[in-house]
């Protein structure tokens, strides 16, 4: 009876991580389809939406779904989400590698509350902060509120000077954002879930990265909406 029991508690011990990890694993889909719906539905904002030909001179993209924010005038923001860069010689998008976003200053905000985020970044000097190991917008890479509308051009001060172009969306309202003080980094452990290894951003944004089934959605959402340069 006792070596019965040992035997279970030894089983079911051993399962535990198991499930945590099948657990993540599920988290990290869920955001991967969370992000596909954010960019299609900022696309889709007609004259608050991101313009078009903006978004088609993008180096990288950075989607972060449900941000968190709290407090009054002054409190916590945490989000986790994605980035994807083009591959070199216009051949479509790299593979999705994690990113988190931490802190800054959003504006006005009262009581608690989510946003979906979205960062353009548009140069090369941006995409080189976005493999860096850490980087705060305002500080070490210049950000602005991008501009809206279907009839915007990047023939705008933003667009001209910024390394990147933040965009919002709170309770259904699109918009230009700005995320002064915002620190992002790579999520390791999200890119351990996602692909089953050790992998840095680097590799995923720099390389040839197969990307799992899991981003099939993102990926085609991403190719879609945006035309090759």
């Amino acid at each position: 009876m006792r070596s019965t029991l040992l035997t279970i508690l030894a089983v079911g011990t051993a399962m535990i991580p198991m499930a945590t990890a099948a657990e993540r694993e599920s988290k990290v889909a869920d955001r991967l389809d969370a992000s596909a719906d954010v960019l299609s539905d900022m696309m889709k904002a007609s004259d608050k939406g991101i313009p078009q030909d903006l978004l088609n001179k993008a180096e990288c993209v950075v989607i972060v779904p449900n941000m968190k924010k709290a407090g009054f005038i002054f409190g916590a923001k945490y989000g986790r989400g994605f980035a994807m860069c083009r591959r070199a010689g216009g051949r479509g998008w790299t593979a999705p590698a994690a990113m988190r976003i931490e802190g800054g200053s959003f504006g006005l905000q009262i009581g608690g509350s989510e946003s979906d985020v979205i960062l353009l970044v548009m140069n090369e000097s941006g995409m080189k902060r976005l493999l860096s190991d850490k980087f705060t917008l305002g500080a070490d890479a210049t950000a602005a509120a991008g501009p809206v509308g279907r009839d915007a051009t990047a023939q705008t001060d933003a667009a001209l000077h910024a390394e990147m172009l933040s965009y919002s969306r709170s309770r259904g309202l699109f918009g230009g954002l700005t995320l002064e003080g915002a620190t992002l980094r790579p999520d390791a452990d999200s890119d351990h879930d996602l692909y089953g290894h050790d992998i840095t951003n680097r590799e995923i944004l720099t390389g040839d990265v197969k990307a799992p089934p899991t981003a099939d959605k993102l990926e085609h959402m991403i190719n879609r909406e945006s035309a090759r340069k």
